[in-house]
């Protein structure tokens, strides 16, 4: 009797830590993948692969390179580059990573130049009608071609190559009033340099829209870029005040900025214009001063 009580005891025993077993694995959670939107993963660096590096529309990010500068040297702004690139920190990039710096190609889609009408514009500062220049006084540089003048039955290609030359007619006005204290080289000077006092009024020189307002770009200060449509873009540096913001849409003669010596040896207006992402001479593009 007592080796039967000793077996019934054992089988007691048996019974409670499997069920204590089986306790444990059911309030233990199942393995499963976390396929949530905020579930951790390794963000991708780069869209365009290193077999791009050279092609047309890439660029290959050097030593010293930020995504500020490689907009201005493309035309286009950095938070597009930032975008077509998956790169979700700016400030991250690393040299020799292949950037498309052009927009992805999109069947059958043309992109247009920037168009105030369908952005809302925020209203000029009070004082900005204090110096405009008068529109009378610009130069309008005009293509062979206008979009007024393409036959009704133009091809499609016909329609790019005259919505092309129409980007090119394009009117800009002297950002501000001011001796000039340093033309346009190539090497020493991506633009002009006007002379002025802390506080001048600093103006658009043509319509457009604001794809960069700050200081993160060394050597200009507090810098305002305008792109103006997908041809031209204008550069305002050494500003005192910047007086818009990214995105904002902008009227030619409007206030934005006031002058000042910003990573300047003195005060003065740093005027850029930029074709294709390219430094031009100003003085090919602005009236007789």
């Amino acid at each position: 009797m007592k080796r039967v009580g000793d077996w019934v005891l054992l089988a007691l025993l048996s019974a409670m830590v499997l069920a204590g077993c089986a306790n444990n694995h059911k309030n233990r959670p199942a393995p499963v993948e976390d396929r949530s939107p905020n579930a951790s993963r390794t963000p991708a660096k780069m869209v365009a692969s290193s077999d791009n590096a050279g092609k047309p529309g890439y660029y290959s990010v050097k030593s010293g390179d930020t995504l500020i500068r490689i907009g201005m040297d493309n035309g286009h702004s950095w938070r597009d580059i930032a975008r077509w690139n998956n790169i979700e920190n700016p400030n991250l990039i690393e040299t020799g990573q292949v950037l498309r710096v052009t927009p992805p190609e999109e069947t059958g889609v043309v992109v247009r130049p920037v168009s105030s009408t369908n952005v809302v514009t925020s209203p000029a500062p009070a004082n900005a009608a204090s110096a405009p220049v008068p529109a009378t006084n610009a130069a309008v540089l005009k293509s062979p071609a206008s979009a007024a003048s393409a036959p009704s039955n133009a091809t499609p290609a016909n329609n790019v190559a005259t919505a092309d030359a129409a980007e090119d007619a394009i009117s800009f006005q002297w950002p501000t009033r001011g001796n000039v204290l340093a033309g346009f080289d190539e090497v020493k000077n991506k633009g002009v340099d006007i002379a002025g006092k802390a506080g001048d009024p600093v103006l658009a020189a043509a319509d457009g829209k604001v794809v960069y307002a700050g200081s993160g770009l060394r050597g200009y200060g507090n810098l305002v870029i305008i792109k103006h449509n997908n041809t031209y873009l204008t550069a305002y540096a050494h500003n005192q005040t910047l007086l818009v913001k990214e995105d904002q849409a902008i009227k030619r003669g409007q206030k934005i900025a006031e002058m000042g010596n910003s990573d300047a040896d003195q005060v003065k207006l740093h005027f850029e214009i930029r074709r294709q992402g390219k430094p031009v001479d100003p003085a090919k593009y602005l009236p007789a001063n």
